[in-house]
């Protein structure tokens, strides 16, 4: 026995496509949602085309298809949620198709009262919205079949489907609404990225515990995420983006950017140094395995060599970062550390006696290009010593962040 279609559900897919080619969004913004709609169902309902199959659909590029669903989804016209542990590279986006001023919003914000301050009306004085839907059954001229208010009792109506309803701020009062507003002002300032009015909107959708918990982790996403991902505010706010931010480390172990051949970049040196070297990635070359299986002093100059090259990658990385100009992170502990560092001029007699010891140790050697550098006082042997020794009582056996 076959099923009847759901024409109710083919109006309303229909009905979106239909509606965005009216809609006053950018033409690219409409090409990528038309995108959009070949992947998803009837209904409109749920689809998870990876970002690569939109850009091969529509011909656009992978940052303008990113930049016009970021406009869709703060626009109203679509719902993204993402599925998969958050960090991991298997994490898709779930796209819905959505009705800017029923599905997402709900309720307006930006109404003002008698003295100024922001409002949020009541349910009943919402928008009115029109289903447009074929005339006959077809796909000719369009017809008004019903006038859908906001508060009747519909599935994509339902106060059960409202973001207003989960948030449950109809009943403020007029001195909660201005504090509210206040903090959202307070709040977009630091953000200051898409439309204020859509923010506005999303930020008194959220409950009371979602505001604080937003403005306290706020600064420490912004610190975290890069710049160029930085979403629309609306969006931010709508999916709590604030809780995809892995745990910070405390105050004292977060690392900070040092210049290169500073004190700090010189404790983070000796600090990489006091590891054991490591196996080095690649295989002999011919000649080398020749002089290997020589032994004797062949071979060992051909490990010292292979060591020198390979042995410590991070300092050899410093270095390379160094020359231009780039430093490198430390952590605060092994910065206080490294205050106690001396300056030693490169032709001094103390520096000699540095690059001896690295020469004895096998450690790629001292940069020539700056004329001071900075070692823990005392002479080299007994100042690395020291050193380590208070590396591992300041964090054990503890690796550098």
């Amino acid at each position: 026995m076959s099923m009847e279609p759901d024409h109710g559900a083919i109006s309303r897919a229909w009905s979106w496509r239909h509606a965005i080619a009216k809609s006053g969004l950018p033409a690219t913004t409409r090409l990528v949602l038309h995108t959009l709609g070949l992947k998803m169902d009837a209904t409109g309902g749920s689809c998870y085309p990876p970002i690569s199959e939109i850009v091969e659909l529509s011909g656009l590029d992978k940052k303008t298809v990113l930049k016009h669903l970021e406009i869709a989804e703060e626009k109203g016209w679509i719902e993204v949620s993402q599925h998969g542990f958050r960090g991991q590279k298997w994490k898709r986006n779930e796209y819905v198709a959505r009705w800017p001023g029923r599905d997402l919003i709900g309720e307006a914000a930006n109404t003002a009262d008698e003295e100024g301050g922001g409002a949020v009306p009541p349910p009943s004085v919402a928008a009115k919205v029109v289903e447009l839907v074929p005339e006959g059954g077809g796909f000719g001229s369009q017809k008004v079949v019903e006038q859908l208010h906001q508060d009747k009792n519909l599935p994509d109506n339902s106060p059960a489907n409202s973001p207003s309803a989960s948030a449950g701020e109809g009943g403020l009062n007029r001195v909660d609404r201005k504090k509210v507003e206040h903090a959202f002002t307070l709040w977009y300032a630091t953000w200051n990225k898409g439309d204020v009015e859509f923010a506005r909107n999303a930020w008194f959708a959220l409950s009371q515990e979602d505001r604080a918990e937003c403005i306290e982790r706020t600064p420490n996403y912004l610190r975290w995420a890069k710049p160029s991902e930085r979403m629309a505010a609306a969006v931010y706010l709508k999916n709590r983006h604030w809780r995809d931010m892995p745990e910070l480390r405390p105050e004292s172990e977060r690392t900070v950017l040092h210049n290169a051949y500073s004190k700090a970049w010189s404790a983070r040196r000796f600090f990489e140094l006091a590891a054991d070297p490591a196996e080095p990635p690649v295989p002999p070359t011919r000649f080398q395995m020749m002089e290997l299986q020589k032994g004797g002093e062949a071979a060992e100059k051909v490990k010292r060599e292979r060591r020198l090259a390979y042995g410590w990658p991070k300092v050899i990385n410093m270095h390379r970062r160094a020359e231009m100009a780039e430093g490198v992170t430390v952590t605060p502990w092994l910065v206080k550390l490294s205050e106690g560092f001396v300056g030693v001029h490169r032709d001094s007699e103390l520096a000699a006696r540095w690059r001896r010891l690295h020469e004895q140790y096998g450690w790629p050697p001292l940069p020539e290009r700056v004329e001071w550098l900075f070692f823990p006082p005392g002479e080299p042997e007994q100042a690395v010593a020291d050193f380590r020794e208070a590396t591992t009582k300041e964090r054990g056996n503890d690796d550098a962040a």
